[in-house]
């Protein structure tokens, strides 16, 4: 389980704007935090084999860019700017996660395993209370990720709407990305910061989305984990207690470690040597991703046009990674891109 620092908490009880706005660039940070190791490990799973897995991997990225454009329209709508084109905005992998995130936990770029998504991908995506659903055979309270959301919830219902700039402003809506909430006042706000905390941890007393109705990031990675789906137990009734009505018995969700790449474990452009192929392509790559931050910026700032620009971007980083982890354009090389800070052109 992710632990946010309590000092940060202790910040938000001022509960005036400034704070809020804080607190709102550290939960982009680290939204976008987790986006590059989901990636590694799903550019490492070779096309064909494991796609019950890659699909779950892929799902959870998508809703995890939602995320972060849900939380850049809250503040954008406080009358704050998304800060994305910063050195500093991509962590150093290994490491912690940022916004102040306190945990053992360390997040690294690596290939696909299963204890991958146990120990860390399941790690991240924890509730406070998550449901030990069964899987059908053949001290102090913590303070989640999702409580650190809900404690901004509060403190934005405690602004109140005059807070809110009085048109909407700068805000990336449905008709550009799915599902994605124009916030305008606290109601909009708090119905953002659902989504964010349902779709990540589900509910308290339900693996579901209130919204969409899937199943929340912690329970599809679980389905990675046991192998199977997870399904409404056929057996459970009305008086079933909340642990029982749901099981690990679905369709299989098989593994195949034949399908992974031998990609390297937390790579850095220069772990290869200058002028290799290897390097190159890793240069070119973390080129590419920093231009894609540099146009998220600019969309998460009023310049919404450039949502088709962003989308041509993230379909040639997939590209450059998946040919790294063959080694199509490195030799025979499997090449990890290394996610770092690359603002000129190799």
């Amino acid at each position: 389980m992710i632990r946010i620092k309590p000092e940060l908490f202790r910040v938000l009880e001022a509960g005036n704007k400034d704070v809020v706005k804080l607190a709102l660039q550290q939960a982009i940070e680290l939204e976008h935090s987790t986006i590059p190791p989901y990636l590694y490990a799903l550019y490492s799973l070779i096309p064909g084999k494991n796609d019950s897995i890659a699909e779950i991997i892929e799902s959870v990225v998508v809703e995890e860019m939602l995320h972060m454009t849900l939380v850049s329209n809250i503040l954008n709508a406080l009358g704050g700017s998304p800060q994305i084109d910063l050195p500093d905005f991509i962590p150093n992998y290994p490491g912690p996660l940022p916004g102040s995130v306190e945990s053992q936990l360390v997040v690294g770029l690596a290939p696909f395993s299963i204890d991958l998504v146990h120990d860390v991908f399941m790690t991240i995506e924890e509730p406070e209370n998550p449901i030990q659903f069964p899987v059908l055979l053949e001290a102090t309270e913590p303070l989640t990720i999702g409580q650190f959301y809900r404690e901004i919830q509060q403190k934005i219902i405690g602004l109140g709407d005059d807070a809110f700039s009085k048109k909407p402003r700068n805000q990336i809506g449905p008709e550009i990305m799915d599902e994605s909430i124009v916030v305008t006042n606290v109601a909009t706000a708090c119905q953002a910061i659902d989504m964010i905390v349902e779709q990540g941890e589900g509910t308290s007393t339900s693996p579901l989305e209130e919204v969409g109705g899937g199943y929340a990031h912690y329970y599809r990675y679980a389905e990675i984990y046991h192998g199977k789906q997870l399904i409404p137990n056929p057996e459970a009734g009305p008086d079933t207690p909340t642990d029982q009505q749901y099981l690990y018995g679905g369709a299989p969700v098989p593994f195949d470690q034949t399908g992974v790449y031998a990609a390297p474990t937390n790579p850095k452009a220069a772990t290869y040597p200058e002028g290799s192929a290897s390097r190159i392509a890793c240069d070119t790559f973390n080129y590419t991703y920093t231009s894609l931050l540099k146009v998220l910026h600019a969309m998460f700032n009023g310049q919404s046009e450039l949502f088709n620009t962003a989308l041509g971007l993230m379909m040639s980083l997939k590209q450059q990674a998946k040919d790294m982890m063959a080694g199509t354009n490195t030799g025979g090389t499997s090449t990890g891109p290394s996610f770092e800070y690359q603002p000129l052109n190799p």
